[in-house]
């Protein structure tokens, strides 16, 4: 067994590879990717800052409770201004003595006509025995199941025998299915208890009585499935309301702090959780396209380096930065066929998130390639082979047995930017376009070899298509699969196609 040694700080063990610094304190790893340009010295002073500044991110503050006078009302106590039923049942939600009521015969999905992405909600809730609501957030104005493709935060009457044997993150306070909730702080049915619900980012809070039962980040969700079962837990925006289930639950003093959040330059600092794979000023990173997966595989080493410094001298021809943006301009199509996709240089991507802004020209066409098979689609509707039933982006264009289309149409017009945000676990995707959810939990169809598995890693590409094409704000999140704290990018590199004399 390889001995792990190097600094220590405040319980931190620093141990540094070359281009890799990993942290761990106790069970807690982390794992930093390094420049290779960086100085043994440098290396040293880069890990004592990193983890004076871990150490100080583990130290719990205060938390500091916002006066009322910060929060805005979002029901006025003697109408539903402001509110839309989706789905409504009998009566719906009623309204009285400044009470948003439930009733046993009504329900259905009450939301804010008004989205939010970052705030603090409170409001006070009455159950009744068995009683069974939700509260949503960061969701979609659409019919479906709530909890799924947006967000419900539980409420429940945890002491009724029917819900003895549920799952913790089905109990009050849970975010369902995704992050349990303590138990104890309820209160019984027929009394009022208080909800403080935080969102910030992936960071989700929820107080109930003044007592913290749920904590936990998005981002450090790994069940794949979990991650294919809620694509609502990556909106970052949406709306607020409750989720009658066929029981009276009543509700009042609804009020809202909004957060601010930070503006979105192109290509600045990515999300927390990201990283910016363009630097919007130039091509590190990337690389032309020698061959597809299949292609590649037959290649001896000789031949596959020969096509890759074409590929790249290709790429220097047809793909330029402006503006901030990569922009495809190609004029030489490789002899007529027309792909001479732009690569990440790094060919291990397994599981993901990622973002993209992209916009195209009139009859534009162009996509993202997936681990290196397509494809996320990009197109408008006057593109050539469009499908007119189905004009939209974001679909799986190259699916065979599944919807190969988007189940919505959410482009912009022509010429304005739009953004992807793709989950990739496995062979399953979401892809939202413009934040509606345009792919569930679809598996990409391994287009190079119809009928056999998706490799488990592989490049991310952008595809050529003979038309002008802008793509900014590149930016992905790693998903580290269940017990993979941590792979050698010379074992992840194994496990892909290479040359056949490598």
């Amino acid at each position: 067994m390889q001995m792990e040694a190097g600094l220590t700080h405040g319980g931190w063990t620093i141990i540094s590879e070359p281009r890799v610094a990993r942290f761990r304190f106790g069970r807690i790893r982390k794992f930093v990717t390094l420049p290779v340009h960086m100085k043994k010295i440098e290396v040293i002073l880069f890990l004592l800052v990193a983890a004076l500044l871990t150490s100080c991110a583990t130290s719990q503050p205060k938390t500091v409770r916002l006066p009322e006078s910060a929060f805005t009302s979002l029901f006025d106590g003697k109408t539903l201004n402001g509110w839309k039923l989706i789905g409504g049942k009998g009566p719906g939600y009623i309204v009285k003595d400044g009470v948003l009521i439930c009733p046993a015969d009504g329900g259905g999905d009450l939301l804010t006509e008004k989205e939010y992405s970052d705030f603090i909600v409170r409001l006070d809730f009455k159950l009744s025995p068995g009683g069974n609501n939700g509260l949503a957030i960061r969701s979609p104005m659409e019919k479906g199941q709530m909890a799924y493709i947006g967000n419900e935060i539980q409420i429940l009457d945890d002491y009724a025998p029917k819900y003895k044997n549920l799952k913790p993150d089905q109990g009050n306070g849970s975010l369902y299915r995704i992050l349990p909730a303590k138990q104890g702080a309820l209160k019984k049915a027929g009394e009022w208890n208080s909800y403080e619900v935080h969102a910030m980012g992936r960071e989700i809070k929820v107080f109930l009585n003044g007592q913290l039962v749920t904590s936990g980040n998005l981002n450090d969700v790994r069940d794949p499935q979990t991650l294919r079962r809620h694509p609502g837990m990556l909106r970052d925006r949406g709306h607020i309301g409750f989720l009658g289930h066929d029981s009276h639950v009543e509700f009042r003093n609804i009020r809202i702090h909004e957060l601010p959040r930070i503006f979105e330059r192109p290509n600045a600092t990515p999300p927390v959780g990201f990283v910016s794979l363009f630097n919007g000023r130039d091509l590190t990173g990337w690389k032309g396209l020698a061959g597809n997966l299949t292609n590649i595989a037959q290649m001896s080493l000789d031949e596959w380096a020969q096509k890759q410094v074409e590929a790249d001298e290709l790429m220097r021809q047809n793909w330029k930065v402006e503006k901030g943006a990569l922009v495809y301009r190609g004029k030489d199509f490789k002899g007529g066929k027309g792909f001479d996709n732009l690569c990440t240089a790094r060919d291990d991507y397994a599981d993901f998130e990622m973002l993209v802004d992209w916009k195209i020209e009139p009859k534009g066409d162009s996509g993202i390639y997936l681990r290196g098979y397509p494809q996320v689609q990009i197109w408008e509707i006057n593109s050539g082979g469009v499908n007119k039933k189905h004009p939209g982006s974001g679909g799986l264009f190259n699916n065979e047995k599944t919807p190969n289309y988007a189940s919505k149409y959410a482009d912009r017009y022509v010429g304005e930017w739009n953004r992807f945000r793709i989950l990739m676990v496995g062979d399953r995707v979401h892809v939202f376009l413009n934040d509606e959810l345009v792919v569930n939990n679809l598996p990409l169809e391994n287009f190079w070899e119809r009928g056999k598995p998706l490799n488990a890693f592989g490049p991310i590409e952008l595809q050529a298509h003979r038309s002008v094409v802008h793509f900014r704000n590149v930016y992905l999140r790693e998903i580290p699969r269940p017990g993979e704290e941590y792979i050698e990018r010379e074992q992840r590199m194994e496990s892909l196609r290479a040359p056949k004399d490598r």
